[in-house]
């Protein structure tokens, strides 16, 4: 077993993390403290791996019992009956990892709910959806009150009347009647049972989801330091940008910054700022007419090589410079790209549908 980290969280002692790796191992007391021990030594750092190795709780499982106890907590904190809490260590670690989704109030509001119907994993999975669903509803049909059982009864009440097929127009309205409270809601579903009329439901639209493949398609974000002429004070005076993932998000109080495409040459950047600078004081010509450029350096990176062009500064100002020997004057940065501006014809057409003329 390796030591625990220095930085960890919650430091335990190399003895009781081994005493509690052993009741893991021997699946001493009830899953709640299984998650609990868990979540414990993770705090204390320990990898999820490491416990899996030690004691044969897989990375899944460990996380369900876990997530499990902290709703199983928010029961003991609305001090529910002793009889309640027993029942939910029966294990029904499953039923309670589905209500990780709903906030305390309706976590508790599930659990009795699930304890009430004595429902298993996939009955709960209904519950949670049906109380994320319906919380979100401005108002519910007379027949139905504010119950988290009248609430699944209720979806099963709607699916139910656009069901066509018989079988499954049954099967909801079975599952309605389940878990119907109130003798409205019960009322309700009881009509479809002699109302074969079917009412076209509207359903829902799709979510645009999107998944990022390449790394082109996430931008890497660079602070801007201004326009030519600028300084190395300038430079240096520029914030470090702290990029976070998956989404390479950054947190910023102040300063300019623009969006650059995930190409490798930028990604591999240390510390990138940009600066604008017109394009007839490049070291090369570009051709064309003269416009403003973004160059990008890179702040760490200032050895020079003969293979590159560096920023320096000259009397004052940030020049752009290849030299052949390595140069007299301190480096500021690595050219890491210069990005001339996207051409666009008729800005007017990006708005506007594609047409074709007769």
């Amino acid at each position: 077993m390796n030591n625990i980290p220095q930085d960890s969280q919650e430091k335990i002692s190399e003895a009781a993390a081994q005493e509690l790796m052993r009741s893991l191992l021997h699946k001493e007391g009830t899953w709640v403290e299984w998650g609990q021990t868990c979540q414990k030594l993770q705090q204390a750092g320990y990898s999820t791996q490491q416990i899996f190795e030690d004691t044969g709780f897989q990375n899944s499982q460990q996380n369900l019992v876990i997530v499990a106890a902290q709703v199983f907590d928010n029961l003991v904190e609305a001090n529910v009956a002793p009889e309640i809490l027993a029942y939910f260590k029966g294990p029904r670690s499953d039923v309670l990892y589905e209500f990780r989704v709903l906030n305390q109030k309706q976590r508790v509001d599930a659990s009795l709910l699930a304890y009430d119907k004595r429902i298993d994993v996939d009955g709960a999975h209904l519950v949670a959806k049906a109380i994320k669903d319906v919380s979100r509803m401005s108002q519910l049909p007379e027949a139905f009150t504010e119950h988290p059982g009248d609430w699944v009864a209720y979806l099963s009440w709607k699916r139910a009347k656009s069901q066509k097929d018989l079988q499954q127009r049954s099967r909801l309205i079975a599952q309605g009647l389940k878990f119907a409270h109130s003798a409205t809601a019960r009322s309700a579903i009881e009509q479809l049972l002699s109302d074969f009329s079917v009412v076209k439901s509207v359903a829902e639209p799709l979510l645009p989801i999107y998944r990022l493949e390449v790394e082109e398609e996430l931008p890497r974000i660079v602070p801007l330091a201004g326009s030519y002429p600028l300084n190395s004070q300038e430079i240096v005076a520029v914030d470090r940008v702290d990029i976070q993932q998956p989404f390479s998000q950054i947190t910023v109080d102040r300063g300019t910054y623009v969006p650059i495409p995930g190409w490798q040459v930028v990604l591999k950047a240390e510390d990138p700022v940009a600066y604008l600078c017109p394009s007839d004081l490049l070291p090369k010509f570009l051709g064309g007419k003269v416009e403003e450029v973004l160059v990008i350096l890179d702040r760490a990176s200032k050895n020079w090589d003969v293979n590159s062009y560096f920023v320096v500064e000259i009397e004052g100002k940030l020049e752009l410079r290849w030299f052949e020997t390595e140069p007299q004057e301190p480096i500021v940065g690595q050219l890491v790209l210069i990005l001339r501006p996207k051409k666009i014809l008729d800005e007017g057409n990006l708005t506007q549908p594609w047409q074709m003329d007769d």
